[in-house]
């Protein structure tokens, strides 16, 4: 047997067994050596033979590529991995301290940062203390990312409370701008200056000068250097939802005038995804605005990714175990659009602590970095009967926006599409208890679209 691979009892536990079913299956495959087993599952002599170790959960291609590699049966292997995963991924509350219930998480999970969670929001320092300065400077910015960089985290947590702070009479505005971003913008307006949004929309649909001067007369009984910061978070969506190139094209121009005109009153903040920049060079209005106003969200320095990972920890009383931090910064650093998959993993590895120390075997347990997202939505989805499970599917595809040579997005549907049955509620509450979904008294959407990426079953 080649060096490191002590003998296995298949009795010591589920993940033992499976390790050991793995090495039965490379003897009677002939017992190849795993550098010949490297040449042909195209992983490393590493990779493979940690996955046959049984110290912890390969990923499910390291799995496969394992298999094919020994004439074994995939189907066989697949449905055993998502089984496993499922059972593995049960935290043991027993260890875990106080229960979930009774602590906030010191992680976000998928979901954003919000304004509140201001206090629990580290590594972003630099990149929001950069948009305050350029704010200050100039009434349109433009902040451009990958998905999963952290723009929304940083525009809700850094920006706005920061702006809050340093600028306590003025108002804040935030929305995305969904099928129908006018209707969307009059929404936010009515929150912050009162009235309906009928109005409000029918103004903005006059001309191009609607937001601006729905903004003037809003503030017209404040101080006159006060200004609105709009922030219109997730832009791709008037590519990606808006259907009416009219509308489409009258949103971007009232945006651009309200904030580029000589007495204007607002400040504009957008937040989109990098690969809709070329979308975004087909409104000359736009392309100009751009000029010199744009700033990038990229990947975290290994000392950001530091504080990201330990500050929120610490402040819960928690620690984090020196190897986890080390494998997790490793891992990540020049990584880009990882935060929230990040954020997941912790999240899911804060529920396995031992006592208050989040451990590299809690995360290891949890899936590690690539598989914890798939296996929260699997250890969901393996728990409901097949007509719920059908109902999930359904429900996540319509959840999905497919992508025009671009990766596809989330989509936002209004509450009242779905049935009202039990089933279709069953399965809402356990998804927005997973935090995969998220859900208000008007709209579903998915909590992030790394979820579309990482979860294997939403494309078969």
């Amino acid at each position: 047997m080649p060096r490191g691979e002590r003998p296995l009892d298949a009795g010591d536990g589920v993940l033992l067994r499976f390790a050991h079913d793995l090495r039965q299956l490379r003897q009677k495959a002939g017992s190849p050596t795993y550098r010949v087993l490297a040449g042909q599952a195209h992983y490393s002599v590493a990779a493979l033979s940690e996955a046959a170790a049984g110290r912890k959960l390969p990923t499910l291609a390291v799995t496969l590529a394992y298999v094919r590699a020994c004439d074994g049966d995939v189907t066989e292997w697949e449905r055993r991995w998502h089984s496993l995963a499922t059972e593995l991924s049960a935290p043991d509350l027993d260890q875990a301290g106080d229960t979930d219930a009774e602590q906030r998480p010191p992680y976000v999970g998928l979901a954003a940062f919000q304004a509140e969670d201001a206090d629990r929001f580290f590594g972003r320092e630099r990149l929001a203390d950069d948009l305050m300065a350029r704010l200050a400077k100039q009434p349109f910015v433009a902040v451009f990312g990958a998905s999963g960089a952290g723009k929304s985290s940083v525009l809700r947590a850094g920006l706005i409370p920061r702006w809050g702070a340093e600028h306590p009479t003025e108002p804040i505005a935030l929305f995305t701008p969904g099928p129908n971003p006018m209707e969307e913008c009059a929404i936010a307006l009515a929150r912050v200056f009162g009235g309906t949004p009928g109005p409000l929309q029918a103004e903005l649909d006059r001309d191009r000068r609607g937001l601006h001067r729905l903004v003037r007369q809003g503030l017209a009984e404040s101080a006159d250097d006060n200004r609105l910061l709009l922030i219109v978070d997730q832009f791709e969506e008037v590519f990606t939802l808006c259907r009416d190139d009219g509308e489409r094209s009258r949103f971007i121009q009232g945006l651009v005038m309200a904030a580029r005109a000589a007495n204007g009153r607002c400040r504009i903040v957008l937040g989109i995804r990098a690969d809709f920049y070329t979308h975004c060079t087909a409104f000359v209005e736009l392309v100009e605005a751009l000029q010199d106003s744009q700033i990038t969200v990229g990947s975290m320095t290994p000392e950001e990714l530091r504080l990201a990972i330990t500050k929120p920890a610490t402040l819960s009383g928690c620690t984090v175990e020196t190897a986890l931090l080390a494998q997790l910064v490793a891992q990540l650093t020049g990584q880009i659009g990882g935060l929230p998959l990040l954020s997941h993993a912790l999240l899911e590895t804060w529920r396995r602590r031992r006592g208050n120390t989040l451990t590299l075997t809690g995360f290891q347990a949890a899936g590690g970095i690539e598989d914890a997202l798939a296996q929260t939505a699997e250890s969901v989805y393996t728990r409901l009967s097949p007509r719920r499970q059908r109902l999930t599917k359904d429900l996540m595809l319509r959840l999905t926006a497919l992508g025009d040579g671009t990766e596809d997005t989330k989509r936002r549907i209004i509450r009242s599409e779905l049935d009202d049955d039990t089933d279709t509620t069953f399965v809402l509450d356990r998804l927005v208890g997973a935090r995969l979904i998220a859900l208000d008294r008007d709209s579903v959407e998915i909590s992030h679209e790394a979820l579309i990426r990482s979860w294997p079953r939403l494309r078969e």
